[in-house]
């Protein structure tokens, strides 16, 4: 456990969140919320494949933070052409939700893997990971031309100018 503390130590993290680190239970101190309305069929909207907005940054990241996310269907994604999207990073695209059917993601699914089916999920499914870059939504294949999904992350900061922004 030292040992452990001194390699945090040796990266610049305080000891106060070297210790919430290795506490599974450290508490979520900070939350951010955004609504996404896809609209692929128009020209670089939200969910259009080859437009300026895909990928779309939905959060900036500021140094190093704790995060877990969760996406709520409001209305059903709609796709002519087997949309999928991902939500990651710039570097590991689908590392928070994985590549999903978008027509898959229906009213009221909780997202947060590539199969969402259900309105009530066990807390245990909520992914902590650690994040140094802007989390994404991404489109891989085929516009996806309809549909609200609401995006809450929790987090908390690792570094001491740890920040996360809802765009």
């Amino acid at each position: 456990m030292v040992d452990a503390f001194n390699k945090l130590d040796m990266m610049g993290v305080n000891m106060h969140t070297a210790r919430a680190l290795m506490n599974y239970s450290w508490p979520q101190y900070k939350s951010e919320q955004l609504t996404v309305t896809f609209d692929g069929a128009t020209t670089n909207g939200i969910g259009d494949l080859t437009g300026s907005n895909n990928p779309y940054v939905m959060f900036t990241v500021t140094g190093l933070v704790e995060v877990s996310i969760i996406a709520i269907c409001t209305t059903d994604l709609a796709s002519s052409g087997s949309g999928t999207v991902e939500v990651g990073t710039d570097t590991s695209t689908a590392a928070l939700i994985a590549l999903t059917t978008a027509t898959d993601i229906d009213k009221n699914d909780i997202w947060h893997d590539a199969a969402p089916d259900a309105t009530i999920e066990l807390t245990s499914v909520i992914k902590r990971n650690l994040v140094s870059e802007d989390i994404e939504l991404l489109v891989k294949t085929g516009d996806v031309s309809a549909g609200v999904i609401v995006f809450i992350v929790k987090w908390a900061p690792i570094s001491s100018d740890g920040l996360v922004e809802a765009v």
